[in-house]
């Protein structure tokens, strides 16, 4: 190998190695999502997936308008997509909170929780057969114990699957196959071109969806108080706007593999900040669920490229 060569493969090294670093800056975001979707009770939820979403491209294009001359060109290139980017991103974040709602209507919480979470791992699985990427032994460990935590984490609250519920756990299955499709097929050729601050639009028409989707399906809300509006802004800010942007980057040029068994850090993650914030209880559960994904994270990242 070339000195040219050794150069350009440590550049792009530290390229994946920064976008996947990105990618769990949005694991991490997400973490908060619980604890600020608490806050923001009794607001509906498809109300509150509205307004954040709303609020987090509103602010994504104003910094697209502000990066530099002529704001208004810079705001329509980033909106002027082909149809399959529009139909890839707006199915995505849309159709995962629609499906992953219904779940939470239609069967008991625990249980539409722990087949949701089951998108970590189809990130891992589809990563071969879409991305051509090599998974190995270690890597599948990894998911393995990832998977087990949050298993053990949700089944804790007393999982009990009862065919009442199918269409519920339907939902579930269904927002965890979307969220697993859009977040590997955005590494695609066809989509990795599309640039990341079209999620900006993406944001805003799933604002729209759903909002229209609240007046269909939800009862109307009461005033929205202070406490509320701070909860609505920092889910825009961060859990419901940024964690999507950071998930671009790291989906398209980081490691889906590595952040697909880090995924299930999010639950454990988001069950310690309820518990640290006062609004729910720390079992045992939580404390072997967080060593086992730490454990999974770690033997993923181990594993050769």
């Amino acid at each position: 190998m070339s000195v040219t060569e050794g150069a350009s493969l440590e550049g792009l090294r530290a390229t994946t190695r920064a976008a996947t670093l990105a990618g769990c800056g949005a694991l991490v975001l997400w973490a908060f999502l619980a604890p600020l979707s608490r806050l923001a009770q009794p607001l509906p939820s498809l109300l509150l997936t509205g307004l954040a979403f709303g609020l987090g491209g509103m602010l994504a294009l104003g910094l697209v308008a502000a990066r530099g001359g002529r704001p208004a060109q810079r705001v329509l290139r980033a909106l002027r997509q082909p149809p399959a980017a529009w139909v890839h991103g707006v199915a995505g974040l849309f159709g995962f909170h629609a499906l992953y709602f219904a779940a939470l209507a239609l069967a008991p919480p625990v249980e539409a929780n722990l087949l949701n979470y089951t998108w970590p791992l189809m990130i891992v699985l589809l990563s071969a057969p879409v991305l051509g990427l090599p998974l190995g032994a270690r890597r599948l460990a990894g998911v393995g114990l990832g998977a087990g935590g949050a298993a053990l984490l949700m089944a804790g609250g007393g999982a009990a699957f009862h065919a009442s519920a199918v269409l519920g756990f339907a939902a579930a299955l269904g927002s965890a196959v979307i969220w697993a499709a859009y977040s590997v097929l955005a590494g695609t050729r066809r989509v990795a071109g599309v640039p990341t601050e079209a999620v900006a639009g993406f944001c805003l028409a799933s604002a729209a969806l759903s909002l229209v989707a609240h007046a269909a399906f939800e009862p109307a809300a009461g005033p929205i108080g202070a406490t509320q509006w701070l909860a609505i802004a920092l889910l825009g800010l961060g859990p419901m706007g940024a964690a999507f942007f950071l998930w671009d980057v790291g989906m398209k040029r980081g490691d889906p593999r590595l952040l697909g068994t880090l995924g299930y850090a999010t639950p454990v993650a988001s069950t310690l900040l309820l518990a640290g914030f006062g609004l729910g209880a720390l079992t045992w559960q939580a404390g072997v669920a967080a060593a086992l994904v730490a454990g999974g994270g770690l033997l993923a990242a181990s594993a050769a490229r």
